[in-house]
């Protein structure tokens, strides 16, 4: 009966794992950004660079630059150097404030987004 007990108790731990292990890779989750979240940055001109926890499929990925009076414009993804990385670069941009809207595909195949917003003086 212990060793019966001990199995299915072992067998629940496992599965357990398992499942907590696929949640925690089920997405792509932005790990630094610059710039940062809620940060104040110079303009006209900015490098922007995304780090995720996974691996993200540059070629079906998309960021988006919303300016706080609701324009948006697509912005260009530089060719990945790392993995795990997203590069662009905006230009002319005026003072105020902004949001970068990503949305990318991690290495499992699952889509991700979010937004850092920011300011530009």
């Amino acid at each position: 009966m212990f060793n019966t007990r001990y199995r299915s108790n072992s067998l629940v731990l496992v599965l357990l794992l398992a499942a907590a292990t696929q949640t925690c890779w089920a997405h792509a989750v932005l790990m630094d950004s610059t710039p940062k979240l809620n940060s104040t940055v110079q303009g006209p001109d900015l490098d922007i660079t995304l780090r995720y926890n996974v691996r993200v499929d540059g070629s079906r990925s998309r960021v988006m630059l919303v300016a706080g009076d609701g324009t948006s414009m697509p912005l260009t993804l530089a060719k990945q150097a790392k993995p795990d990385v997203l590069q662009m670069h905006a230009s002319g941009l005026k003072a105020g404030t902004y949001k970068l809207q990503w949305n990318v595909l991690a290495s499992d195949g699952h889509m991700s987004k979010g937004e850092v917003p920011f300011t530009v003086k």
